[in-house]
């Protein structure tokens, strides 16, 4: 029997405390007040804490090592392909907004480092919470290891105040941005979220969260009508249709059965009396077609008109094909029963429009019947199945490659500044990110792998952090006082109103657009929650993913800079 009141009943098998810290974690990360929860890392982080407090355990470095440069590769590798786009033209001033954000946040954190009195542990600590960047107490900690003039044991009581900064700011930053963001900036400004999001949508081409909704593919019926009209026997599927195309109507028959036999779908079939054709269209055009007139009567043929769906990504390459816009290719042969479900540009998914126009290195979504998918695929590019397997060649060497790039370092006055291998590991996660986003036929790293080094891979971390720093916890929160907690919500809102003034009077980005710019830029995934359910709409995304992935580099580097800065 296990005694869990026995202090020392982990002592022989640590592994076993950091699963049960894990294990409470995530079950402390779902407590949630509407779109706010407190989030797996901060549970993980909260239960390490408490537990490392009462069982005083000290986990090897080299666990939370490895963990950590693991979660900052696979976050380089999802934030990527928006970093680098963001560079272009179009998304520099979502760019710049989101380093203001960035700058401003880094200032007043280590102001307020300074006036408290803290050192690099509790500075590094506060900035991580304020700006809700968790990933920069790795970073600050590696930073604080590689301070001259620390011992051993005087650096190790640093990297664990960073630690206690941030559970101490890290819930009231979440809340205090998701709420000014979400609630407190439109009231002042006498903004309706909802409707300017509305107004927006429209100009924007995008009356709903899916631009097919209503009017595309979501309106295609597939009914079955036996031939009996004379004028349609003796000629071709390719006939009818060109037909039914020349008159403005999207109408195609898709499968034929005669005499008991569904015959091999080609349009080059000549219909005769008493087949039994499906007949795919728009339910507008179907009903203006009149087909009980112009075919026969309607037949219920549950094998005729039953059909397996497939789901395919595809990358677009066909030179036709390129340049055109979505509503040109709906409105294309081989795609009548097929419909753009998501569009991803440069590996992050892209909110499109009917109006946008496919760019090569598009991965296009395509769900409907599995006969139809396979052709549209192939007609617009490379067709990619889904596959559930990692290239861990990819992944090995990016985080090698990516260590071995940030252990060199230079020296300024004294003080060693190199990139780490936990930066490197991230830098090159941003490279390699890039380059799937670019040519995405190869390097396959899963959803389900991605989350694993990404989100469990970041919780093991803070869960050894807390662990770790748990025997500390009271002695150092106690010393820091109340002043941690009000000057970190001050760190939290100063940056957000700065980024506010700038986007809103000097860059004029639209306000819907400016709020999930905001969020993005302090990288608080519950305010995006938050202001998407204010406005009743996705509109505000527009503005986060490329924010998100430049405030996930710039804050996760400022976890070395501020200590540097404390030092």
């Amino acid at each position: 029997m296990i005694d869990f009141l026995n202090r020392n009943v982990f002592q022989p098998h640590p592994e076993l405390l950091v699963f049960l810290v894990v294990a409470l974690g995530f079950l402390l990360g779902k407590v949630r007040y509407r779109t706010i929860a407190l989030g797996a890392v901060t549970g993980c982080l909260v239960a390490g804490l408490v537990l490392g407090a009462q069982f005083k355990i000290q986990i090897d470095d080299t666990v939370k090592n490895l963990f950590f440069i693991m979660f900052l590769f696979a976050l380089g590798y999802r934030v990527g392909p928006q970093f680098f786009r963001g560079l272009r033209k179009d998304g520099l001033p979502q760019v710049l907004n989101a380093v203001v954000v960035c700058v401003s946040g880094l200032l007043i954190s280590w102001l307020f480092a300074g006036l408290l009195g803290y050192g690099p542990g509790l500075g590094a600590g506060l900035m991580s919470g304020a700006l809700t960047q968790s990933a920069a107490i790795g970073v600050a900690q590696d930073a604080i290891g590689s301070l001259p003039g620390l011992s051993s044991a005087q650096a190790k009581s640093e990297e664990n105040l960073v630690a206690i900064g941030y559970a101490v700011t890290y819930p009231l930053g979440t809340i205090l941005c998701a709420m000014l963001l979400a609630n407190v900036l439109p009231r002042l400004y006498r903004r309706d979220l909802a409707k300017e999001s509305a107004v927006l949508a429209a100009e924007l081409d995008a009356p709903d969260e899916n631009p097919d909704e209503g009017e595309g593919y979501y309106e295609v019926v597939l009914r079955a009508y036996r031939v009996e009209r004379p004028d349609l026997v003796g000629r071709t599927v390719e006939d009818v249709e060109r037909q039914q195309r020349g008159a403005g109507r999207r109408i195609y028959l898709t499968a034929v059965r005669r005499d008991g036999t569904v015959l091999e779908q080609s349009q080059t079939i000549v219909l005769e009396a008493g087949d039994t054709v499906a007949v795919s269209a728009l339910r507008h055009d179907l009903v203006d077609f009149d087909a009980r007139t112009h075919i026969g009567p309607e037949a219920d043929d549950v094998e005729l008109l039953g059909y397996r769906t497939e789901t395919l990504h595809v990358v677009a390459s066909e030179k036709a094909q390129l340049g055109r816009t979505i509503e040109e290719l709906r409105r294309e042969p081989f795609m009548v029963g097929v419909y753009v479900d998501r569009l991803y540009r440069a590996g992050a998914e892209f909110p499109y429009r009917l109006s946008t126009e496919v760019e090569r290195g598009d991965t296009l979504v395509l769900t409907g019947p599995e006969r139809l998918v396979g052709p549209a695929g192939k007609a617009l590019g490379k067709p990619v199945p889904t596959s559930f397997a990692t290239d861990m060649v990819w992944v090995g060497l990016g985080i090698f490659l990516g260590g071995c790039l940030g252990i060199p370092a230079l020296t300024a006055g004294g003080v060693p500044i190199s990139l780490s291998t936990s930066g490197g590991g991230l830098i090159m996660g941003l490279v390699f990110g890039w380059i799937r986003g670019k040519y995405p036929t190869y390097g396959n790293v899963p959803p389900g792998a991605q989350w694993f080094m990404d989100t469990l891979g970041l919780c093991v971390f803070v869960a050894v952090v807390g662990i770790n720093a748990g025997p500390s916890f009271t002695s150092g929160l106690s010393d820091a006082g109340w002043g941690l907690l009000l000057f970190g919500a001050i760190a939290t809102v100063v940056p957000l109103i700065v980024g506010f003034l700038f986007g809103h009077y000097v860059q004029r980005i639209q306000f819907p657009v400016l709020m999930g710019v905001l969020a993005g830029g302090q990288t608080t995934t519950a305010a995006i929650g938050a202001i998407n359910e204010t406005s009743k709409s996705q509109i505000p995304t527009l503005g986060y993913t490329i924010p998100y992935a430049v405030g996930n580099v710039l804050l996760t580097v400022w976890g070395a800079v501020i200590v540097l800065l404390n030092h």
